[in-house]
């Protein structure tokens, strides 16, 4: 068993989002990932790609939700899981922000997207992949 403390948390902002580890290989040895996630409103991430399920919580607020083909839009109490190697974005409530908790193999990587808005989305070579800060 190990306790994660709260001021054991780490921390990482980028232009987007504020994340927060809760748990990872580096806190806790674990081999899974979860980190909330802070967005301000009207806020989106990247179009990008996971290769890994990733399974996201809304605590506060709500978010679009945009996987492959498929949209959703998320209230506080939902849940949705992400399959990998699905083009997505995630974008932040215009009015109320998003406040979410992702729970992910640490293993996962992420990746950037080549093609535009009307055509494919493959991924990039396999060596472009990285492991956000928020996951190690």
């Amino acid at each position: 068993m190990h306790v994660i403390r709260s001021e054991e948390t780490r921390r990482t902002e980028t232009p987007n989002a504020v994340m927060t580890t809760l748990a990872s290989p580096t806190q806790g040895s674990s081999e899974q990932a979860v980190w909330r996630v802070e967005m301000a409103p009207g806020h989106s991430g990247p179009l990008h790609g996971i290769d890994a399920v990733q399974v996201w919580t809304v605590l506060r607020g709500g978010a679009g939700v945009e996987a492959g083909e498929q949209a959703a839009t998320l209230r506080p109490g939902d849940t949705i899981v992400l399959p990998a190697g699905v083009a997505r974005r995630i974008t932040a409530d215009e009015r109320e922000g998003l406040v979410a908790i992702v729970a992910a193999p640490a293993a996962m990587r992420a990746y950037v997207l080549r093609g535009t808005a009307a055509g494919p989305h493959p991924a990039v070579a396999e060596g472009d992949k990285v492991l956000p800060g928020w996951v190690a």
